[in-house]
């Protein structure tokens, strides 16, 4: 297939209404191969028509349609003429505004419900099922449907949980297909993208490199690119991007804050130089970001300190080097949702990150971040691509604050050292048992405070861990890995015995919601 720029690419516009869930709703179509981008409910007619959409979802919000100034679909997605497919809030405010008429429910949906199929239609082809679960979460319901539409699905408790008007290509549904919890979830938004939209499946890692390198090429010209290299996926996969795209032109500084993993510097120094040809600049500034830290209890003031002295450090690193007009970052697009930094400004902050944002006035560079708005998932698969070794790619994530945000409390090397070793020793145990890549994200965390213990013959006071491990599909929730008990006991054993100043060893069963997964 020939390769085709993105402007010429095949796409499907996202409408944000405000869900917890739009950024899964991507994430999805992507997996289909289509690219896709989420903008605000109200984008404008002009936008709209220049992204030449092959079809709009619109996503799910918190809002209810029969309440005065509550989000609506602007008359350019119906004038535009393409696919329309609404989910929850977006399949109400469909059959409010085009005459059916929505009410509160006597009996909320929240959560896995069972419904049936009543009517065929192209977006439920794939089910041969008559009935399946789905994930519900509202508080609304459909009474009575537009004209033109059929109830194609049912629930106990609504009787128009999917809708179609299958001669305008309209489609409703009262549940979120792209949360895991919906059976069939996947199939359904297939149908629509590729069956119903036509879309063809474009969005190739080979593509998606051919794009990227493209538009780094427009962006920064001939000019020198600095790019803060930290060893975790993103940072290296962003590195052999620009390398590809820019080669010399890049360099690379990589810190060492005395906040890494075990060995990182190192590990990191060989791949890039010694394997890749890249040229990497290592600074040793651990001793600057402990003063930083130094009686900073709040995880927000912590990563606040990391990110500060980070551009500091970069700034000072960037004026040795002669025309570096660019800090390129591998910021991807949950960092920037999590941020609250999409252009939808619908999210709320969960936690800051010291690379996104921008960069602060007196720092004299201009900001490349090529993977953006690129998914993990997405960022691995280029990865692979560009011939990035597995142990880096497909490695757990990383915080950008390093073992700052696990260390809970004030940072002290003390502190960071029997963390790191704690840490090294899980990743070990995990790999042993072929765990590793059972588990989304594994680390320890470190408990500033202390626990009596015996030691040999001796009475022993000393600290306590804590082991953590998820899995997910999308880190915007998680349940907690059922490690073996085999593998925790022989984690915890190693880590006490071998680790001098570590007493006790925990294991964190807390799932993401109500709980993050990290502990800062």
């Amino acid at each position: 297939m020939q390769t085709k720029s993105l402007a010429q690419q095949d796409k499907i516009l996202i409408l944000d209404f405000g869900s917890q869930y739009t950024q899964l709703i991507a994430r999805r179509v992507r997996d289909l191969g289509v690219y896709c981008e989420i903008h605000p409910f109200d984008w404008s007619e002009t936008k709209i028509r220049e992204f030449a959409p092959k079809g709009i979802i619109l996503s799910g919000g918190p809002e209810s349609v029969h309440l005065h100034n509550t989000p609506r679909i602007s008359q350019a997605v119906f004038d535009c003429q393409r696919p329309i497919l609404g989910i929850c809030y977006g399949m109400q405010a469909l059959a409010h505004q085009l005459g059916g008429k929505v009410e509160p429910s006597n009996k909320r949906e929240f959560g896995q419900v069972e419904i049936t199929k009543t009517a065929p239609s192209l977006l439920l082809e794939k089910i041969t099922e008559d009935t399946f679960d789905v994930w519900m979460s509202h508080g609304d319901k459909i009474t009575a449907m537009p004209p033109g539409f059929t109830a194609v699905a049912a629930s106990e408790n609504a009787p128009f949980v999917v809708m179609c008007d299958e001669n305008r290509h309209y489609y409703g549904l009262q549940f979120h297909p792209e949360v895991t919890h919906t059976s069939h979830g996947q199939d359904i938004l297939s149908c629509f993208v590729l069956t119903i939209c036509q879309a063809s499946a474009q969005w190739t890692a080979e593509n998606i490199i051919d794009e990227l390198i493209g538009r780094i090429r427009q962006q920064v010209g001939t000019e020198q690119v600095l790019l803060g290299l930290s060893g975790g996926v993103d940072s290296s996969v962003a590195a052999a991007l620009l390398q590809r795209a820019i080669g010399s032109q890049l360099t690379c500084v990589f810190v060492d804050n005395g906040l890494l993993r075990l060995n990182e510097a190192q590990q990191v120094m060989s791949t890039f130089v010694e394997h890749l040809g890249v040229k990497v600049i290592l600074v040793n500034a651990a001793t600057k970001f402990y003063q930083a830290l130094q009686g900073l209890n709040d995880p927000e003031d912590k990563r606040k300190a990391i990110g500060k002295t980070f551009i500091e450090v970069f700034e000072k690193e960037a004026q040795k080097l002669s025309d570096v007009k660019w800090l390129a970052q591998g910021t991807i697009y949950p960092d920037v949702i999590e941020s609250a930094g999409s252009d939808t400004g619908k999210a709320h902050v969960i936690k800051s990150h010291h690379n996104v944002g921008g960069l602060p006035p007196e720092m004299n560079l201009q900001l490349c971040e090529p993977l953006r708005l690129l998914f993990k998932d997405e960022v691995r698969k280029i990865g692979i691509a560009l011939g990035l070794p597995d142990k880096i790619v497909m490695r757990h994530p990383f915080p950008g604050p390093g073992l700052g945000v696990r260390i809970l409390g004030e940072v002290k090397v003390e502190y960071a050292d029997l963390v790191r070793q704690a840490d090294a020793i899980f990743i070990d145990c995990l790999h042993e048992f072929n765990y590793y890549h059972k588990v989304s994200q594994a680390f320890a965390v470190f408990l500033p405070v202390k626990a009596v213990g015996v030691m040999g013959d001796a009475r022993s006071y000393e600290y306590v861990v804590a082991l953590r491990a998820v899995q997910t599909t999308d880190f915007m929730t998680a349940q907690w890995a059922q490690l073996p008990y085999e593998l925790l006991a022989q984690t915890a054993n190693r880590i006490i015995n071998e680790i001098p100043g570590i007493a006790r060893v925990t294991y964190d069963i807390s799932s993401k919601p109500p709980a993050t997964i990290e502990w800062e």
